[in-house]
């Protein structure tokens, strides 16, 4: 057993694949084409150095040698493939273990235009919002904000949400879709993207483009903070039954959560897969998953044991192809499962802990290992 501690304190332990429960009886062929979903965009968005220090040289060549394979590969193949192509080192974070939650895209009813029955607007990206240079802040942002606003040529913090809505950015024509419940709109700005139906019988695709920069607040803390639901209890169904008994205090309590999300338009070409993630490639429902991208370098195969909410072992070999304001640390991660109700009744549940256990490229430095 090899044992590694990085600088930034992220321990990693040498896993043998025969000693991961579930590996023999996962469905590799699924986690291969999700692999290969990230090939096919690797001239564009090669994979980028990270904290834990993936060899990303190597795991660029792991996914060109992926794109000459066929999608259809069989199961053992693609169990062959990962087993030559990488090693497994299990993420050991201070806490003890890891953690998991789950997201998925809404589907909703919608329109181009705002009408009496939908009048809550999703936003594109106002032209004042500029992506922040993490090594030069500003001295009067906060450190951790990753967007500004460009306000006259000074950087400022951006509006946040309640000043947005209020009508910050009333008149500058930046809402491109209504929805008809601000309670779908603000679940879709937690999961970063939805499917509208529209009323006149089209599809749209919302994605996530940026965001106003404040941190995130999840309101479920804050209801469990006021004494309106009890500790365990806040869940994606709790929260939003809360507030659609509470409409009055509702808007008060969702503009808590001061991060405001912007969207842009994206194409339904395939309605099997999920959106467009951060790393470029369309989502696999329970194959990809989001990751803190401060740590992790998206393409890495990551593979997860937790449980689901029905108490359900979930052994899977997963890709990391998203991120999340919320997915902070090395051994945190949100499993993307799918698209509609059933998807979202399962990712409102999922909090679990669990093992988190990195594929790095074969031949290459541990994840975790200093930098020599």
């Amino acid at each position: 057993m090899i044992e590694t501690l990085a600088p930034t304190r992220i321990r990693t332990v040498a896993r043998d694949f025969s000693t991961l429960p579930g590996w023999l009886a996962d469905d590799h062929r699924a986690a291969f084409r999700a692999f290969r979903q990230s090939a096919l965009v690797l001239s564009d968005h090669p994979p980028k150095s990270r904290q834990l220090s993936v060899d990303t040289v190597a795991l660029a060549e792991a996914l060109s040698r992926a794109s000459t394979l066929p999608a259809d590969v069989s199961d053992n193949q693609a169990r062959a493939f990962f087993e030559a192509e990488f090693e497994a080192f299990e993420i050991m974070p201070e806490t003890g273990a890891g953690f998991f939650t789950g997201y998925y895209e809404p589907i909703v009813m919608g329109s181009r235009i705002k009408t009496d029955r939908f009048k809550t607007p999703l936003y594109r990206a106002p032209d004042d919002l500029v992506e922040l240079d993490p090594a030069s802040i500003p001295a009067n942002i906060d450190p951790s904000y990753r967007f500004a606003r460009n306000n006259t040529g000074a950087l400022t913090p951006y509006f946040d949400r309640a000043e947005i809505e209020a009508g910050a950015l009333k008149g500058r024509g930046l809402e491109f879709v209504y929805v008809e419940d601000p309670v779908d709109a603000f679940f879709i700005h937690i999961q970063g993207a939805a499917r509208i139906e529209l009323a006149d019988g089209d599809t749209m695709r919302v994605t996530y483009a940026a965001k106003s920069g404040h941190p995130y607040t999840p309101i479920g803390r804050v209801l469990i903070e006021l004494g309106e639901l009890a500790k365990g209890k806040a869940t994606m169904a709790t929260i939003r039954a809360w507030l659609a008994a509470n409409r009055e205090q509702a808007g008060s309590i969702m503009a808590r959560n001061r991060s405001f999300i912007f969207f842009r338009e994206a194409p339904v070409d395939n309605p099997g897969c999920g959106p467009i993630a951060a790393a470029k490639v369309p989502l696999s429902a329970e194959r990809s998953l989001a990751v803190d991208r401060l740590v992790h370098s998206f393409h890495t195969p990551i593979w997860v044991e937790t449980t689901l909410p029905d108490g359900d072992a979930f052994r899977r070999l997963m890709i990391s192809q998203d991120t999340g304001t919320a997915i902070v640390g090395p051994a945190r991660g949100d499993i993307f499962f799918g698209s509609g109700d059933r998807a979202g009744a399962i990712a409102g549940e999922m909090a679990s802990a669990g093992r988190f256990v990195v594929l790095a490229p074969r031949g290459g430095p541990p994840p975790g290992a200093p930098v020599q």
